[in-house]
């Protein structure tokens, strides 16, 4: 086996870029997800070492000094970080000039030829699941004949192999839960509607949804839900509760846990022998029996992408969901206690003035526990992307999507609706729902019955409001 390093690499400060965040960007409050999609190569490669900088506050000059001692590079990239994430292969290539630097993650999927023509120090990219492509590299084959990858002859010429097969059998994968052990430490990753520290992982791949937007599904995971079995899962999570006795939370990061409800309540019932605190992504169309099952059996949150409150930009993004399915599927949860994290995307087709004045007004009568608003961010390989641009929605200065500080830009504008209309609904959006009094007095509860919930909310209250004034400054 070469020695392969495995790196999300420094970018800005407190961008949440990593191996497992679906949307890179700076957050309104700090956040870091676990860099699963590199982990879980790195478990089948014997000896290897991930670094994942961001979370770990890690500078470039140690890296450099680490990647002397390495023979491959295996890098995660983005479309908002991958400029930033070029500069860092050509420091590593000069510290090491025999090191094999390799490219994974949605942007290089997508667009292998131009990231190997912009960035020369990349030797090849990895395309779709890259687990076992990475092995079969490590391994010392010749890129010719490694299934899945695009890569740079010695002369510079770039050549595509085949693809490599969907993996079907997800229980092949070993546990990522052994390099969080041997490599990362879990209270740096946060994420404010998570119990901290927590962990999370997959337990799937793929999603049967067809949302226009969503990047995952469209460029590296399909539309098949492919899952791990309940028992494999099982053992990963008793696994990770003898390693970090200190976890209070498992969040399954499957794009949509609940697209297999028989599995999620076989799941559930595992955890809840365990006595397992844990959440979930899930569609906001769970039947009330299953939300009952799951939260009798350590259910504590639901992270659900609402998206919008207007029907016709639900079907314009395909999300397959109705508003009145929603709010009754909401009312359930808040009558079995179960808390959510509601997401919301502002300018996405369709969006004029007035859909967004019905979307804030949607999530103030459905009242989540906690929110995020996020602006439509149009990524390369997704349905979105090549509508934006065939309808001439996207300037091409606003395609990496942030803007030199990391913070989501709207790079979406429409006849009807600007970009700067479309960025300053994002805080209309957050004050009008957080600044309610029964949401105050929500929050102020929250924190008088703990001293521990009280400290993180003044915390992300002083983040929140300091991210706000950042937004001013970009805008």
């Amino acid at each position: 086996m070469m020695k392969t390093l495995f790196l999300q690499p420094p970018s800005y400060d407190g961008f949440d870029g990593g191996a497992g965040s679906r949307y890179q960007a700076r957050r309104e409050i700090r956040s870091f997800w676990f860099p699963t999609w590199l982990a879980q190569p790195a478990a089948l490669v014997p000896e290897s070492r991930l670094i994942d900088a961001p979370p770990a506050r890690m500078r470039l000059e140690p890296i450099l000094a680490q990647a002397r001692h390495y023979e491959l590079c295996v890098i995660h990239t983005s479309t908002p970080s991958f400029a930033a994430d070029v500069t860092v292969a050509r420091a590593l290539k000069d510290a090491n000039p025999g090191l094999k630097i390799g490219f994974v993650g949605a942007k290089v999927a997508v667009q292998p030829a131009e990231s190997l023509q912009q960035g020369e120090a990349i030797d090849f990219v990895a395309r779709n699941e890259f687990d076992f492509t990475i092995r079969e590299i490590a391994e010392g084959r010749d890129f010719a004949a490694v299934d899945g990858i695009s890569y740079r002859r010695p002369g510079g010429a770039i050549l595509h192999n085949k693809d490599r097969a969907i993996l079907e059998d997800m229980d092949q994968l070993p546990f990522v839960t052994e390099v969080y052990k041997r490599d990362l430490r879990i209270e740096d990753y946060f994420i404010g509607y998570l119990l901290h520290p927590y962990i999370s992982l997959y337990t799937g791949r793929g999603c049967k949804s067809r949302c226009t937007f969503c990047l995952w599904p469209q460029t590296v995971g399909g539309h098949r839900y492919r899952v791990r079995s309940p028992g494999h899962v099982r053992e990963e999570i008793r696994l990770a509760r003898r390693y970090f006795p200190q976890m209070r939370e498992v969040f399954f990061d499957d794009d949509t846990f609940t697209d297999n409800l028989p599995r999620a309540e076989a799941i559930a019932k595992e955890l809840g022998k365990m006595g397992v605190t844990w959440s979930c992504n899930a569609k906001a169309n769970v039947p009330r029996e299953t939300l009952k099952v799951l939260k009798d059996n350590g259910l504590r949150l639901l992270l659900v992408g609402y998206e919008s409150g207007n029907q016709q930009i639900l079907h314009n993004i395909k999300k397959g969901m109705r508003i009145e399915v929603a709010k009754r599927f909401t009312k359930d949860c808040h009558e079995l206690g179960i808390k959510i994290h509601g997401t919301f995307i502002l300018g996405l087709p369709g969006e004029t003035r007035e859909t967004i004045e019905e979307t804030i007004r949607f999530a103030t009568e459905i009242n989540p526990h906690t929110l995020q608003v996020s602006l439509a961010a149009p990524y390369p390989g997704t349905f979105l992307y090549n509508q934006a641009v065939e309808n001439g929605w996207l300037d091409t200065k606003h395609a990496e999507l942030v803007d030199e500080h990391g913070i989501q830009i709207a790079p979406l504008h429409y006849p009807h609706l600007t970009h700067t209309e479309i960025f300053d609904s994002v805080e209309i959006f957050y004050r009008r729902f957080y600044l309610r009094a029964p949401k105050i007095a929500s929050i102020v509860g929250e924190m008088v019955r703990s001293p521990q919930m009280m400290k993180r909310r003044l915390r992300e209250g002083v983040e929140f409001f300091q991210f706000l004034r950042e937004r001013h400054d970009a805008a």
